[in-house]
């Protein structure tokens, strides 16, 4: 793969995660599996959801929790390229986020991390295999997350 042909997939993997957040934002991310592979890996702090369907149930799990805003800003992002079908990227992720009904009064972010993401070519398209959060700083109101346990019991009712 040459210079612009990875400047170029870069590019898209770049646009593709700031749509993944806006689905998550906006749609409750309802679409959010199909930015994973089967076997994707979504770690963080005290997450751990493995494979799509995992990371799916967080995500309906997230919804019926009820009203929240919360907006998932996108910096810092870099590329790298361990091969033509693998992608390293590393990124910052600033979060404003509250429960509850927008407009919500105005705060410093919830928390600003350091992701890891790992993608791969599958079928043509670059899916997220493996998605690591590092906290940088934290504060405010807390992130959501589903406990291992609640997960468990969310599969075991299915």
């Amino acid at each position: 793969m040459n210079e612009a042909e990875q400047r170029q997939i870069a590019r898209d993997l770049h646009d593709n995660l700031v749509a993944y957040w806006h689905d998550v934002d906006f749609n409750w991310g309802v679409n959010a599996g199909g930015h994973y592979t089967d076997d994707a890996v979504f770690e963080g702090g005290s997450v751990y959801y493995d494979g799509r369907s995992e990371i799916e149930e967080f995500y309906a799990w997230r919804k019926e929790r009820g009203a929240r805003v919360n907006v998932h800003l996108v910096g810092n992002f870099h590329c790298s390229f361990e091969s033509d079908e693998l992608a390293k990227v590393t990124w910052i992720c600033t979060l404003y986020a509250h429960d509850g009904e927008a407009p919500q009064p105005t705060a410093a972010p919830i928390s600003i991390s350091r992701l890891e993401d790992v993608f791969v070519l599958t079928d043509g398209q670059w899916l997220c295999k493996h998605r690591k959060w590092n906290g940088l700083f934290r504060g405010g109101v807390a992130t959501t997350s589903l406990s291992a346990e609640e997960l468990a019991k969310r599969k075991a009712n299915k």
